[in-house]
């Protein structure tokens, strides 16, 4: 939710800063602004709409200089509009922020009564002001940075830039991403890495709870709590600019569909090992001796993630024989889930940035259990405070819509399931090889389901006009009806349900007729016979039905209007070979309707707010 970047060094940054926001557009896209320091003086650009916009008014009135800060917003306080786009300016101060400011009604109250004047709804102009009032106090920025925060309740990731210190911006970071990125006599700031990429690929992490200053020969970090240094070491990030880019896809998302085969094997690549029959993760992963005396799983997680959360639930609990409990982490409740001793708890988020999920997992953490984090984005918050982390490796994901994500969290429980299964002993050597020999055939089926594009495409143009679409799957693949039902509302703006199968009768069939259509997942497998049976039901009361079939069935060809054949595949892996075809779907009707399908409207790729 929104992004951040800033540059000090020797170059012109305007066409670094927006470089960088494009870059970071998919955080936030309603507004968008720079703010740039030279020669005595803070030249502000700014606008509302997407990155466009204010490329367009920086070519009406050029701006440059040597240090600057920039802003692409999602909403939360104060609607879209240029007086609430970021940076905010108050006096000789200027700030971009991403979080909310919980008291921030108070404290502009409190700034009004002083003779303080405001320009915009945000949450954010309250930090200009502070960070101003206390610049009067105070011959340093970076004190007077850390006298406002000590003002303020919330979460915020923040740069600041003085006038009088044109050398240097602040940063500040609590509960919101936020990281630098080291230069050669310059530096950038910025809220996720893809910004940073094609700069360098050495950064460092600004942590919860510390504030800094960058200049262009480097990062000094102190504790908002004490004013102490903090001594941090920067790291190296192995992706590169091409990674992040389109490469001849119409969109991102249709790009990170087909990356699917090549992710799902870098999630396994160095953690099966066929022939010993065994899981093994790397030195940061949990090992032996801790998955050994796990007595229950906790899954925590939002969205698409809770999603495969709710996969992991089925490989967990048949292939490690324990229970597990999966947590919406925006509901998550420590008296309701009675975490105790033998409980590890595993918090999912591609980005690591959720705060729903941070805030869970610390509360985990914090109750004594040892936490493993499942996500995509290296020294990302959850990543970094967990005890142990699994990463992804599915590489950058830039579409708002999640879907490479999504599949490579499934296989990463699906590893995880079988390391806790093989370390109680309760997997035999020829089982575990027996599953890792299923996944390595994975990509091989992904890439037959991804050949399907062509006919599936025919199928959405047949069903966009629809207005409302009924997703059903049992057992495995509800999680899969599920994450299809959201892709489908997220991009195309289709009204979307998804439903276990079994639960039809109960209530969603009586929206059923000739205008609702109903996707079914109805591959061979344990839920076949069964879920045939709702596809008589969708059939006699007049409904247009879609199914998800394996090729060659011919029982479910003949009832429904269309079909869309999967290879046949090991039941486990139904959920990521089922998967892909509702993401084409979804896709195809949003191109189709011509919806923006990478930044659909209102969404965000990480939320970082509450």
């Amino acid at each position: 939710m929104c992004g951040i970047v800033g540059y000090v060094g020797r170059r012109d940054c305007a066409p670094i800063l927006l470089d960088g926001l494009r870059k970071l557009e998919y955080r936030g896209y309603d507004s968008a602004g720079i703010a740039i320091v030279r020669d005595g003086d803070i030249q502000v650009r700014r606008s509302s709409g997407k990155l466009a916009n204010l490329e367009a008014a920086i070519r009406a009135a050029p701006v440059s200089g040597a240090l600057g800060i920039g802003h692409t917003r999602w909403a939360t306080h104060g609607r879209p509009s240029e007086e609430n786009a970021h940076p905010h300016r108050a006096g000789d101060v200027v700030v971009v922020h991403n979080g909310i400011i919980e008291n921030y009604l108070d404290l502009r109250n409190e700034l009004r009564a002083g003779g303080r004047t405001f320009s915009s709804e945000t949450d954010t102009e309250v930090l200009s002001h502070l960070i101003d009032r206390e610049r009067g106090r105070t011959d340093c920025l970076l004190d007077a940075v850390r006298a406002a925060l000590a003002r303020v309740h919330g979460s915020y990731a923040i740069a600041v830039v003085n006038l009088h210190e044109p050398g240097r911006i602040v940063v500040a970071k609590n509960s919101s991403p936020l990281i630098v990125g080291i230069g050669d006599g310059e530096m950038l700031v910025a809220s996720d890495i893809p910004a940073l990429l094609g700069f360098t690929r050495d950064v460092f992490a600004v942590e919860d709870g510390e504030f800094g200053e960058v200049t262009e020969s480097g990062y000094r970090a102190f504790s908002i709590a004490t004013g102490k240094a903090v001594e941090r070491k920067p790291f190296r990030v192995d992706l590169t600019p091409a990674m992040a880019e389109k490469g001849g896809y119409k969109h991102f998302m249709l790009k990170e569909i087909h990356e699917q085969p090549r992710a799902v094997i870098d999630t396994m690549r160095g953690r099966v090992a066929v022939e010993r029959g065994d899981v093994v993760f790397d030195a940061e992963g949990p090992g032996p001796e801790v998955l050994a005396g796990v007595a229950r799983v906790h899954l925590a997680a939002c969205g698409t993630s809770w999603h495969a959360a709710l996969v992991g639930r089925h490989l967990v609990t048949r292939l490690a024989g324990v229970p597990v409990e999966v947590h919406l982490a925006s509901e998550f409740d420590a008296g309701v889930a009675l975490t105790g001793p033998g409980d590890l708890f595993v918090s999912i988020s591609q980005s690591g940035e959720t705060l729903d999920t941070v805030r869970t997992q610390k509360e985990a953490k914090a109750a004594g259990l040892p936490t493993v984090a499942i996500c995509n984005v290296v020294a990302s918050t959850i990543s970094r405070d967990a005890h142990h982390v699994v990463f992804t490796h599915a590489g950058p994901e830039i579409s708002v819509a999640s879907t490479k994500a999504f599949t490579t969290q499934i296989v990463a429980l699906y590893l995880l399931a079988l390391a806790i299964g093989r370390a109680r002993g309760l997997l035999a050597p020829e089982v575990v090889r027996g599953h890792v020999t299923d996944l390595l055939t994975a990509p091989g089926l992904i890439e037959d389901a991804l050949r399907l594009s062509g006919d599936i495409r025919k199928i959405a143009k047949k069903y966009m006009g629809f207005r409302h679409t009924l997703f059903l799957g049992r057992g495995l693949l509800h999680p899969v009806a599920l994450e299809g039902a959201l892709k489908l509302k997220e991009i195309s703006y289709i009204h979307a349900e998804g439903y276990s199968a079994g639960e039809m009768k109960h209530g969603p069939i009586a929206l059923i007729d000739e205008d609702f259509p109903t996707v079914v997942l109805v591959p061979r497998g344990p839920w076949h016979a069964k879920t045939i049976g709702n596809l008589e039901e969708v059939k006699a009361r007049n409904g247009r039905l879609i199914a998800l079939a394996t090729a060659g069935d011919e029982d479910v060809a003949g009832r429904a209007d269309d079909v869309i054949r999967l290879p046949e595949c090991p039941p486990f892996l139904l959920p990521l070979v089922a998967t892909v075809p509702l993401q084409l779907l979804a896709y195809h009707m949003a191109d189709l309707k011509g919806t923006d399908v990478d930044q659909p409207r209102n969404l965000a790729k990480s939320v970082t707010v509450e």
